[in-house]
C-alpha cells in the first residue's frame, strides 16, 4: 500500500476503494487462511478419530490435557502476533527493510520462548493429569501425551511465527499449503505410530507399526510440527519477496528495546488472556471431570467437532489482522474501519451457515469420531446447543482479529476474561451438578453470546483504531 497525506480528520485523502474491491480483498486473503484453519482442525479430527478407535479412555486422556496444550499453543501465538503486527504495519508503510529487521529479532525471541515453554511443559507433565482431576486409568496416557507434545513446542512456536509473518506480508497461500501438508504428515505418522500395523489391501502390503497408542498420536503430531516448521521458516526467510533475509554488513540479530517493547505491548495482554482463559478452561475441565469418562470424552470430542464451525471465523480474522495492519501502516484509518466491519459481517454469514450444518450433521460427525454409543448421544446433544451461539461468536472472533491489526489487545483481552469468568465458569459450576455436561455447554453458549455483544459494541465505537503502533 502507498503512503498518503493525512487529513485533519485522521484519514487519508485518497478515496476508499469500492465495496466490491474491498470484499474481493478480504475473500482473497481469507480463503487461504480458512484452508489453513481447516488443516489445523483436521489434525485434531485425525488424532480424535484415530485415538477414539482405541476406546473412551484414550479419548478422555487426550481431552484431559487438551486445555493445557491449548495454553501452550496460545502463548506461542501471542509472541508471534506481537512481532507480526509490527511487520504488517511496516509493510503497509513501505518500510520493508525495517520489517526484515523485526523478523530477525522475532526469530531470536521465538526460539528462546519455544525452548522455555518446552522445559516448563516437560517438567510438569508427570503430575499435571492428576492435578486436573483425571481418573486413575487415564493418568499414564495423559501424562505421556503432554510430555511428547511439550517437547515439540519450539517447533510450534517457530511455525506460528513464520506463518504469521507470511500472512502479515500478504502471503496467505504458502502457510495454507504447508499446513495442509502438515495434516497429511500427521495422518501418515499417526497411522504408523498409534497402531501395530497398517494394511494396504490394494497392493497386498502390510506395514508394521509402533503400536504406541495415545503416545503415538502425540509423537505423530510432534514430528509433523517439526517438519512443517522447517519448511515454513525456509519460506519466510529465503523465499518471501518482502521478508527474505539477505544479510548485509552491519545488519545483525540483536534484539532492540524498541522492537521488544512494541511486541510486548501486543503479546503480553494476549499471553495474559490465554493464561487466564486457560485457567478458566482448566476450571471447566475440573467441573467436567467428576461427571465421568463418558462426559470427558464427549466434551473433548464435541470441542473438536465444534472447531469446524468457527474455523471460517479465524480465517477471516487472520485476513482482518493483515488488512487493518497494512491500512493503518499506510495511514488509512478509513479503510481499516471498513475492512474491520466487512470482515465481521462475512464471518457472521459463514459461521451462521456452518452452525446450521453442525446442528443437522452432529450425529454423523460423532459416528465418525467414536464408536461408543453413550459418547455419541451425549456429544450430539451438547454440540447442538452450541450451534445457537455461533453467529455472535463470529463477531468476537473477527472483531478481535481486526483489533489485533491495530495493536489493540489489552481491552479485547479484558472483555474475554470478564465474559469467561463472569458468565461461563460461574454458570457452569451452578448447572453441572443438576444438568451434567449439558449444563456446562448451556453456560458456554450463553457466554459466547455475551462476548459477541461486547465486541460488537467496541467495534462500532471505533476507539480501537487509536491503538495503532508507532513503528
Amino acid at each position: 500500500m502507498e503512503q498518503h497525506p493525512i487529513r485533519a480528520d485522521g484519514n487519508s485523502g485518497v478515496p476508499v476503494p469500492p465495496l466490491g474491491q474491498q470484499l474481493k480483498r478480504v475473500v482473497q486473503l481469507s480463503i487461504p487462511a480458512i484452508l489453513a484453519q481447516i488443516s489445523s482442525m483436521a489434525m485434531q479430527y485425525i488424532d480424535a478419530a484415530m485415538v477414539g478407535s482405541l476406546g473412551a479412555n484414550a479419548s478422555a486422556a487426550i481431552g484431559l490435557v487438551s486445555t493445557s496444550t491449548w495454553l501452550m499453543g496460545g502463548l506461542c501465538i501471542s509472541l508471534a502476533t506481537g512481532f507480526s503486527v509490527q511487520v504488517a504495519q511496516l509493510i503497509g508503510g513501505g518500510r520493508e527493510e525495517e520489517a526484515r529487521s523485526v523478523l530477525r529479532q522475532s526469530l531470536v525471541c521465538a526460539l528462546a520462548m519455544g525452548l522455555l515453554l518446552a522445559a516448563v511443559g516437560m517438567s510438569i507433565s508427570a503430575w499435571l493429569p492428576a492435578w486436573l482431576g483425571g481418573e486413575a486409568e487415564i493418568l499414564s496416557d495423559a501424562s505421556s501425551y503432554f510430555l511428547i507434545y511439550a517437547s515439540a513446542l519450539p517447533a510450534v512456536q517457530m511455525r506460528q511465527l513464520a506463518g504469521s509473518m507470511l500472512q502479515c506480508s500478504g502471503n496467505m497461500k504458502t502457510p495454507s499449503l504447508l499446513n495442509a501438508l502438515m495434516c497429511l504428515e500427521d495422518v501418515v505418522f499417526n497411522a504408523l505410530l498409534i497402531f501395530p500395523g497398517l494394511s494396504l489391501p490394494l497392493v497386498g502390503l502390510r506395514i508394521p507399526g509402533a503400536d504406541m497408542g495415545v503416545a503415538g498420536a502425540a509423537l505423530g503430531t510432534a514430528l509433523a510440527e517439526w517438519l512443517t516448521a522447517a519448511l515454513m521458516l525456509l519460506a519466510v526467510c529465503l523465499r518471501s519477496p518482502r521478508l527474505h533475509l539477505q544479510h548485509r554488513p552491519g545488519e545483525g540479530w540483536r534484539v532492540t528495546g524498541k522492537c521488544l517493547s512494541a511486541a510486548a505491548r501486543i503479546a503480553v495482554p494476549m499471553a495474559f488472556e490465554h493464561t487466564v482463559l486457560c485457567g478458566a478452561q482448566i476450571a471447566s475441565t475440573r467441573i467436567v471431570a467428576p461427571l465421568g469418562t463418558v462426559s470427558i470424552a464427549a466434551n473433548s470430542l464435541a470441542v473438536t467437532a465444534e472447531s469446524l464451525c468457527y474455523l471460517p471465523g479465524y480465517g477471516i480474522a487472520a485476513a482482518a489482522t493483515t488488512l487493518v495492519g497494512q491500512s493503518l501502516g499506510a495511514e488509512r484509518r478509513d479503510l481499516a474501519r471498513r475492512y474491520a466491519r466487512l470482515s465481521v459481517l462475512l464471518a457472521v454469514l459463514l459461521m451462521s451457515a456452518m452452525a446450521v450444518l453442525m446442528f443437522l450433521l452432529a450425529p454423523a460427525v460423532f459416528h465418525l469420531l467414536t464408536p461408543d454409543p453413550d459418547v455419541q448421544a451425549l456429544g450430539v446433544q451438547v454440540l447442538r446447543i452450541e450451534a445457537f451461539a455461533e453467529p455472535l461468536y463470529a463477531v468476537s472472533i473477527a472483531a478481535a482479529g481486526a483489533m489485533r491489526g491495530a495493536g489493540d489487545t489489552l481491552i479485547p483481552s479484558l472483555l474475554n476474561l470478564a465474559s469467561m469468568w463472569g458468565v461461563r465458569i460461574s454458570t457452569a459450576a451452578l448447572l453441572a451438578p443438576r444438568l451434567g455436561l449439558v449444563g456446562v455447554w448451556l453456560a458456554m453458549c450463553g457466554e459466547l453470546c455475551v462476548r459477541g455483544l461486547l465486541f460488537l459494541i467496541r467495534l462500532l465505537r471505533g476507539r480501537w483504531l487509536d491503538r495503532s503502533l508507532a513503528v
